[in-house]
């Protein structure tokens, strides 16, 4: 997994309102770097719907409504764009599999990733046991508040409540891995809070500071 924030290839996202040839001159700079030849993205809607990209690739391709790619296509960077919420990338070595999730906690209440583990083994066989997952850079427990969780959160996110309102988002999608049959092992968690750090774009921190605009970092894995 890859996670570039807020260096020389921090515009990427062309929802972010950010100029579209200098977001396409930084994916090809990425491509070049990374030798990848196309990047798969979306614009990701906060829903728990999952794309198999399963055909090769003739160009880049911005697919509409989706919050979870898949592939075991070589050299296709599969691309999450995030300012606060989780990027979850999955490797399966024994089939050759990936996959890139993004999670706010809206995906989280919809299970994206535990989805997204029975989709990839559906679609490769993949076995969630040979299964590697990353958790990038996100909101976290510290500044993840939710006033009104009780009408926003299911019952089951309260034993990861930390204080008053706050949830620890990295453990609920640890909880979720492990569900979908993870091992413990194979999880990795950043744990580091993209609104605490000002290495990374962060809405939450944005809302705080002025009027929510931000840029979008980028979270990228490839076979």
């Amino acid at each position: 997994m890859i996670t570039f924030s807020s260096d020389r290839y921090s515009k990427l996202s062309y929802d972010a309102r950010d100029t579209p040839a200098t977001i396409t001159e930084n994916r090809t700079k990425i491509k070049k770097q990374y030798g990848l030849t196309h990047i798969l993205s979306a614009r990701q809607v906060h829903g728990d719907a999952i794309f198999i990209a399963d055909e090769p690739l003739q160009e880049d391709l911005k697919i509409d409504g989706y919050d979870a790619l898949t592939t075991n296509l070589p050299a296709v960077g599969l691309l999450i764009q995030q300012a606060d919420c989780q990027a979850i990338t999955l490797y399966d070595s024994e089939h050759q599999a990936i996959a890139a999730i993004h999670s706010g906690w809206r995906g989280s209440v919809l299970n994206i990733t535990g989805k997204t583990v029975q989709s990839m083994s559906d679609s490769y066989g993949s076995s969630p046991t040979h299964l590697q997952a990353s958790i990038s850079p996100s909101l976290g427990p510290c500044c993840a508040e939710f006033v009104n969780h009780e009408l926003e959160l299911p019952v089951a996110f309260l034993p990861f409540q930390v204080t008053k309102n706050h949830f620890d988002f990295w453990r609920i999608t640890e909880m979720q891995l492990l569900g979908a049959g993870l091992q413990k092992q194979n999880i990795s968690t950043a744990k580091i809070c993209t609104s605490c750090s000002k290495d990374y774009y962060s809405y939450r921190r944005a809302c705080r500071n002025g009027d929510g605009i931000t840029g979008r970092g980028a979270t990228i894995i490839a076979l």
